[in-house]
């Protein structure tokens, strides 16, 4: 099984710090047709999303995990189907004690598509990684994850970026990419 690697906030939804509401959620532009079309490509479609506002106390997990059950359900009711949801709570600089350190989950590590290949046997080296940070890209390829792409989100992104990751807009164009209309 192949798969596309997803970060959720600038990836799925527009960028708005440390989102835990869905008053506050928005799909990207054109996300929905892009996640589509991904599957029609025949990619699994799994969410890796590091949340430190978890550990730094922001939100609480129940809080994180009613919003992801409330994506999956609005993706499912427009006909995009996700395996499954990975994400990390902890954060080195955390305020809650319990989740207040480095891990092996949290991007740039691996732990999350680790996690994901293990549990559902993907083949990463045909799997696809798309993030809004360079630290998304850096852990789908520790994973071994075939191919990465960045989308623009407002993160600044490293200076030179594009000759070692394609950079486009949204999730639409990376499907299009793939599809080799573009």
């Amino acid at each position: 099984m192949k798969v596309a690697f997803l970060d959720r906030d600038g990836v799925i939804n527009k960028e708005v710090g440390y989102l835990h509401t869905v008053a506050e959620f928005e799909y990207t532009e054109n996300c929905i047709i892009g996640l589509r079309a991904l599957s029609s490509l025949g990619f699994k479609l799994i969410v890796v999303t590091n949340q430190a506002g978890i550990a730094r106390g922001f939100y609480t997990n129940e809080e994180y995990r009613l919003l992801a059950e409330w994506i999956t359900s609005d993706l499912k009711a427009n006909n995009v189907e996700l395996l499954d949801t990975f994400y990390c709570p902890h954060h080195p600089d955390g305020k809650v004690a319990s989740l207040s350190y480095a891990c092996s989950c949290r991007k740039p590590q691996p732990g999350m598509f680790l996690k994901a290949r293990d549990k559902f046997g993907i083949d990463m080296s045909n799997s696809i990684v798309i993030g809004d940070k360079y630290t998304d890209i850096l852990a789908g390829r520790a994973a071994g994850v075939g191919q990465a792409f960045l989308v623009s989100s407002g993160h600044q992104l490293p200076v030179g970026i594009q000759s070692k990751v394609p950079v486009l807009s949204n999730v639409n164009d990376v499907a299009i990419r793939l599809s080799g209309a573009a």
